[in-house]
């Protein structure tokens, strides 16, 4: 049996194990009854969404800049306001 497969009453039993190798980029087979049943994967991050911090833009575009590349036109990122020291309202 495969490294990343499991037999339902293994992952039940490692149910951790399972979930803490799907985070970490493998994608886990449950199997039942010797038929693969369910894979258990980890979910999107936030990125994934299109959605990235104003440092994250920066550090982009900063590394466009120096290659001599312009950040295509249709490229119009959502940016989420994160601030360094807490919310400004009062």
């Amino acid at each position: 049996m495969a490294e990343n497969t499991w037999k339902l009453q293994d992952a039940k039993a490692r149910f951790s194990e399972v979930v803490r190798k799907a985070r970490s980029g493998t994608p886990q087979i449950v199997t039942v009854h010797g038929q693969e049943a369910v894979v258990v994967t980890a979910a999107k991050p936030d990125r994934a969404s299109g959605v990235m911090t104003t440092a994250e833009f920066i550090e982009r575009s900063k590394k466009y800049r120096s290659l001599g590349l312009k950040i295509p036109p249709r490229t119009k990122m959502k940016l989420r306001w994160n601030p360094p020291f807490g919310d400004d309202e009062s």
